[in-house]
């Protein structure tokens, strides 16, 4: 029998608890064991809940316990999250997590911990919920050069420019909507201000390059600045607006970061709606392939930490091997990368128009532009 502790009780580790408890018999002939959730570590009571007597509130009874093999960490965060990731590896145990916050920040640090106590950190469900991305890169396209991967990597934003183009609606009035139907916080900023992508592409280009890749460094730029009048005009022309996360190699450095980028509409990114992520990677042999489905949600994130538990389970002898290089990597210069781009701006007599320019470098257009119209927004086009 296998023993599992769970970190943070909320709806990712309540998703954990009931597919393991639900799904016993699938798991056991899957993995040919057991699998148990000892113990929950949470500072609140849930007495209402089946499993509430599973709850802890003294992590000792998780790190100093022989029996538990396994931690997932669901808490999200660092402030907590890193203190108990450290002392679940220190311990011996393998740790499972979707805190893409905790990975995009000490990724390098525990993986190398992980390494020295000859057991595994292990981080599916921290990038597109259970689309399985960080096992293909990892292990089934780990011959290629990834030359690009680019994609929608955020529910909440691919949802609300979803809104806005199908029903005319402003971003206030999406996100609103968003939040009535929780697929958006209370406060949005991590979302819509393409904190959470960033940090989820910094991840990507580290397994694919093999080099820490600071999201902290990386260009960010959220939605809160698309208007409906963007979103109009960008379909007059051909296009959709998505929130896009895009890196790849130039050289020996490396480009990543998120912006708005009009997508034309001949490529599959335009037609990915509502709270799906498309994630599509390029290798020099492979060529293009697409990872595609819900990218959050309590089940979608439960299924890939499940996974990751399983892959385990099933290979035993299995010690973390691959770090990423500690030094954070060399980082390329965006401005270095010539592109076309979308301008809004006022006529006039105070209409709305758009024009696609040539392809030029940003800070190009934008002189040129600014210059001669009244900018109300620039938007990259995708070219990769």
């Amino acid at each position: 029998m296998i023993k599992v502790a769970v970190i943070g009780f909320g709806v990712v580790g309540s998703g954990v608890v009931d597919m393991i408890h639900d799904n016993k018999n699938v798991l056991n002939e899957n993995t040919g064991e057991r699998i148990e959730i000892k113990k929950i570590l949470d500072i609140r009571e849930f007495p209402d809940d089946r499993h509430g007597f599973l709850v802890t509130h003294n992590a000792d009874e998780i790190f100093n316990d022989p029996e538990i093999k396994i931690v997932v960490e669901t808490m999200g965060g660092t402030k907590y999250a890193y203190d108990y990731s450290v002392r679940a590896l220190k311990a011996g145990k393998h740790l499972v997590t979707s805190n893409k916050e905790m990975v995009a920040s000490h990724g390098p640090e525990l993986l190398k911990l992980a390494k020295e106590n000859k057991v595994r950190y292990m981080f599916e469900a921290s990038v597109g919920g259970g689309i399985p991305i960080i096992g293909p890169l990892s292990l089934y396209l780990a011959g290629n050069n990834i030359n690009e991967i680019y994609g929608i990597l955020n529910g909440t934003t691919n949802y609300i420019l979803t809104q806005m183009k199908e029903t005319k609606i402003s971003f206030d009035e999406a996100l609103k909507e968003a939040q009535e139907k929780g697929y958006a916080e209370a406060n949005p900023d991590a979302d819509v201000k393409g904190f959470d992508a960033v940090r989820k592409i910094a991840i990507l280009a580290s397994i694919a390059y093999n080099k820490f890749v600071d999201y902290n460094d990386l260009e960010c730029e959220g939605i809160t600045q698309i208007e409906a009048e963007d979103i109009r005009l960008a379909e007059e022309l051909g296009y959709s607006i998505k929130l896009v996360g895009h890196t790849r190699k130039d050289g020996d450095k490396i480009i990543a970061g998120v912006r708005p980028m009009l997508v034309p509409k001949e490529n599959i990114l335009s037609n990915v709606n509502d709270v799906f992520n498309a994630i599509m990677v390029k290798g020099d042999f492979i060529g293009q392939t697409m990872f595609y489905g819900k990218g959050a949600g309590k089940n979608a994130t439960a299924s890939a930490i499940i996974g990751d538990i399983v892959d385990i389970i099933r290979n035993p002898g299995v010690m973390q091997e691959k770090v990423w290089d500690i030094k954070a990597a060399g980082l390329g210069d965006q401005e270095q990368e010539n592109a076309s781009f979308f301008i809004r701006y006022l006529s006039d007599n105070g209409e709305n128009c758009a024009i696609i320019t040539e392809v030029r470098k940003e800070s190009e257009i934008r002189k040129i532009y600014c210059e001669k119209y009244d900018v109300k927004n620039i938007f990259k086009v995708l070219s990769f």
